[in-house]
């Protein structure tokens, strides 16, 4: 097929990835794309936060802000119907942000079946940060896109009850959650290899990936291995604003050599750090994500610790193949972890049963291209 592939991203951060890695896999079952999107980030190295775009977000009135957002929707309209034209594409595969009515735009004109990947409930979301100006616009823009595609792919089932709620009919609801690249991972060296490139052989390694912010509580691992003399080393892999907070605590806990900060990396080397954790830490997220680390966790094996969350239970089951704590409970992630440092056998146990849970679950971006390219065809 000639897919169309359209999105409004314009940082290079785990948004791209998602779009990269599944634009990747139908490449590999021989889809043609053609993609219709900002070019400032294809120029971008990963992390690069959108540059002009993002001082603009930062910097105007919310409400010209917005009307902003919906103007570039009249350009790529434009963009889209142009691509349209000269290649003709089957379907049309939209990720879905708000005041982007553009992809429904062009569906309507020239009735290509359309397709809409949904990662948030995005005016919720802007609603609770105080980031909604035109609260009816933009409430219309996202109820607008749902209900006029033909399938909408949300990548969790809590996410699809958002879409249920608006009146979108069961059939035209697909879940399908974010995964791994198989052959991303075949390089990636074994854990002995990797900790003694870190200098962490023999050690207990809880690693974290991500943009550390407050609300993930990092510092309490760090009151943690200062409390287990013997045991624990924390590798947080990425950067964010809750740096500064974590460092100062280590220093004042004299744990500063068992703190190790990546700061940002190269995309492809993730996965070298994460092969060399023991602990994987997912220690908050929000309610409706699909989140992409954890994947990446579960494809190398390693014994998971997360929040007892409904859509991190539509992929982990407790005492199964990760450890789950409730979120509301203070001292529940310490004492798991605790109990971790403690039994090797577990962790040895819970790692394998989560590799196990890509193949079980059919958990690759390459098996996302087929369900969309079944999908797609399906409407053609």
């Amino acid at each position: 097929m000639k897919i169309l592939y359209h999105h409004r991203i314009a940082s290079k951060d785990g948004q791209y990835v998602h779009v990269e890695e599944l634009t990747n896999a139908l490449k590999k079952l021989g889809h043609e794309i053609i993609m219709v999107g900002p070019s400032v980030v294809e120029k971008d190295d990963f992390g690069a936060d959108g540059g002009f775009v993002a001082i603009l977000k930062k910097y105007m009135p919310g409400i010209a802000y917005e009307l902003l957002e919906l103007l570039y929707s009249v350009i790529a309209y434009f963009k889209l119907v142009k691509a349209y034209k000269e290649h003709k594409p089957d379907v049309l595969y939209e990720r879905y942000n708000l005041y982007l009515p553009a992809g429904v735009w062009l569906k309507k004109r020239f009735k290509i079946p359309m397709l809409l990947e949904v990662n948030a409930p995005l005016y919720d979301e802007r609603s609770k940060y105080g980031k909604i100006s035109i609260k009816w616009l933009a409430k219309w823009s996202e109820n607008y896109a749902w209900r006029s595609a033909d399938k909408v792919l949300p990548v969790t089932e809590v996410l699809a009850d958002y879409v249920r709620k608006i009146g979108v009919a069961e059939d035209r609801i697909n879940v399908i959650p974010n995964g791994i690249d198989w052959d991303k991972f075949k390089s990636v060296p074994r854990i002995e290899a990797a900790k003694k490139k870190l200098g962490l052989d023999d050690k207990i390694v809880l690693g974290f990936v991500g943009f550390v912010r407050e609300w993930h509580g990092l510092e309490k691992m760090v009151d943690l291995i200062a409390e287990e003399k013997q045991a624990g080393y924390l590798l947080i892999v990425g950067d964010g604003p809750a740096k500064v907070s974590i460092l100062a605590r280590a220093k004042a806990l004299n744990v500063s050599e068992k703190v190790i900060w990546t700061g940002i990396v190269n995309r492809d080397e993730v996965a070298n750090y994460i092969a060399a954790f023991d602990i994987a830490l997912q220690p908050e997220v929000v309610d409706y994500a699909s989140p992409l680390k954890l994947f990446e966790y579960l494809a190398l094996g390693k014994a998971i610790i997360a929040p007892d969350k409904a859509n991190i239970r539509e992929i982990l089951t407790h005492n199964s193949d990760a450890l789950l704590f409730p979120p509301e409970e203070n001292q529940a992630i310490e004492l798991l972890i605790k109990q971790l440092f403690s039994d090797d056998e577990l962790i040895r146990r819970l790692g394998i049963r989560a590799k196990k849970l890509i193949t079980t679950k059919n958990l690759t971006w390459l098996d996302n291209a087929k369900r969309v390219s079944r999908l797609a065809q399906g409407m053609i």
